[in-house]
């Protein structure tokens, strides 16, 4: 049976001091075929990233994808490095401290940190810090704005898997998403009113991560998450005969995956000579796929296709209602009673989606 590990410095009736974790995806600790290779065997042997028999995808996975794929994608990452480092986990160390700035005056006991399901800073070493710290429940909170098994499912596990590892019993509560937030919505609107204000003949792409069509099918409510995201900023843009559509990118490998796809929907309106103007509606921070696969590749293939003028609106970063929204589900979830329950989120998914935790099934 798990036991709540205490603090030797712990004085009964001091003020509980609150965890929150701040996880996203990951990335390589430098741009070179070495740490990306540690970084790919983390990420890619993650069961609920790849849905294949354990031993014959541990088999693809070393003696192939791993002899191949970390020297390219090296040369992917240097193209997007920054003198500070790899750009998600610089927007995320950005996010954090704005976090913390916002939440010191009313909640002085909250303890905010930051994690990444793979690569540095781990999940396991952000318990620590916060054991250190004397933290005596916590907060998790996936910076992913969909829910789905293979991004916010895998952190959330991960957390449940380090804890049971580790003895540890500490009341824990997670935002599980939060697709449909007012200031999030608002984020998104401010960032794409700055590129299409006084633009004409513009085809607006929300871009989307894609999924194997099979995980929705099992229940993943990503897709209709992002729906919902989509739906909700459009009422809010408000533009009479907006030209929109929403698509997916980074589609890979021989199964069936979501769609449309981004790439099809690039070809298509370049084509028509549209003004290609695209939106990276479930990333919060850039990184390899906005800055690679969106700024790089899909800009060659407007290109090659006719396009005259490419727009891409930035993920939301650092955007002050951004920030707020992650702030404002924090300081919800800080005066509701942590027992170890999820969230409620404003969205309701439908009952066909068994594997969202935000459901609420009678």
């Amino acid at each position: 049976m798990p036991i709540f590990i205490g603090e030797k410095d712990y004085e009964h009736g001091s003020s509980d001091k609150t965890g929150i974790l701040l996880t996203n995806l990951g990335t390589p600790d430098e741009p070179t075929a070495k740490a990306v290779k540690t970084y790919l065997q983390e990420f890619l042997s993650d069961p609920r990233v790849i849905e294949i028999p354990r031993l014959l995808w541990q088999i693809i996975l070393r003696g192939v994808i791993l002899q191949i794929r970390p020297k390219r994608s090296a040369k992917i990452y240097s193209t997007v490095w920054t003198k500070e480092g790899s750009p998600l986990l610089v927007i995320a160390q950005k996010q954090l401290h704005l976090v913390r700035k916002e939440l010191k005056s009313l909640y002085p006991n909250s303890i905010v940190e930051l994690a990444m399901r793979y690569g540095n800073p781990s999940i396991e070493n952000a318990l620590q810090k916060l054991q250190k710290q004397q933290v005596r429940r916590l907060l998790v909170l996936p910076l992913y704005p969909q829910y789905s098994a293979a991004t916010s499912g895998s952190s959330i596990k991960e957390w449940k898997d380090i804890c049971k590892k580790n003895n540890i019993n500490i009341k824990t509560s997670t935002i599980c998403c939060y697709p449909t937030d007012d200031n999030f919505v608002l984020a998104h609107k401010e960032e794409i009113i700055k590129k299409i204000n006084n633009l004409k003949n513009f085809k607006l792409i929300f871009s989307a991560h894609g999924l194997p069509e099979k995980n929705i099918k099992k229940g993943d409510p990503y897709q209709w998450q992002v729906e919902q995201s989509v739906n909700k900023i459009i009422k809010l843009l408000n533009i009479k005969d907006l030209d929109w559509i929403l698509s997916y990118q980074s589609r890979v490998g021989p199964l069936k995956w979501i769609g449309p796809s981004t790439e099809d929907i690039i070809v298509e309106n370049s084509k028509l000579g549209k003004h290609i103007v695209l939106v990276p509606i479930a990333f919060v921070s850039e990184h390899s796929e906005t800055l690679v696969e969106l700024d790089i590749e899909y800009k060659e293939i407007a290109d090659k296709n006719g396009c005259k003028n490419y727009t891409r609106v930035p993920a939301l970063g650092t955007n002050e209602n951004y920030i707020k929204a992650m702030t404002n589900l924090i300081i919800k979830k800080q005066d509701y009673n942590f027992n170890g329950e999820l969230f409620p989120p404003k969205i309701q998914c439908p009952n066909q989606f068994i594997k969202c935790p935000c459901l609420n099934h009678e």
